[in-house]
């Protein structure tokens, strides 16, 4: 049975744009909408050019009231009826009334190994304890920040002369290549863990 994925971006969905991407031929899921809380989000306008239905929900409207977006979110997905929720850069907390409920069919991305780095500025937080490697992490999501089984890690080594940004952008290329790997595995009903390394 082919699985249905929603995609939920805030941004420009370079992430989600390679989900989509991969989600073609033998390939056990098929992507059903692209989610996003900002409706300006540049990833809205790359999913519909891939012909992949949108919807778009500001969350500022329901501020200090996150139960009544998350139920404004379920109220729009259920026009498509996913199985798989993958967060590719959505940049809004969710509670465990929404991560309960899709306990064990949300996955997202995040640009540490975890469990190093939780939250923000991971980047930064490598080199400023001098790590010598840093990567991405695709776990499942619990209620906890960053939390959840790991599904899959690829390994970036860090260089002298890196900078916050150039270990950005190499970390970035790798998660373009492991969530789409991580995702194929998962949706084929396959948790063992995805371990890449360059």
């Amino acid at each position: 049975m082919t699985r249905r994925v929603a995609v939920f971006i805030s941004g420009g969905g370079s992430n989600m744009v390679k989900l989509l991407e991969s989600m073609t031929g033998d390939h056990p899921a098929r992507p059903c909408v692209v989610f996003s809380n900002n409706p300006d989000a540049g990833g809205l306008v790359r999913a519909r050019e891939l012909g992949v239905p949108t919807e778009a929900l500001p969350h500022q409207p329901f501020a200090g009231d996150r139960p009544s977006f998350e139920a404004a979110i379920s109220t729009a997905l259920a026009r498509h009826a996913p199985d798989i929720i993958c967060l590719a850069g959505f940049m809004r907390k969710l509670t465990a009334g929404f991560t309960d409920a899709w306990a064990g069919k949300m996955l997202n991305i995040h640009p540490s190994l975890l469990p190093k780095y939780k939250g923000l500025h991971t980047h930064s937080r490598a080199l400023e304890a001098g790590d010598t490697e840093h990567g991405c992490t695709v776990h499942e999501v619990t209620a906890r920040l960053d939390d959840g089984p790991v599904l899959g890690q690829a390994v970036v080594p860090v260089l002298p002369e890196d900078t916050p940004d150039t270990l950005a952008a190499r970390v970035l290329t790798q998660e373009h290549r492991l969530y789409p790997a991580v995702l194929r595995r998962f949706a084929a009903g396959d948790r063992t863990p995805v371990y890449l390394r360059t």
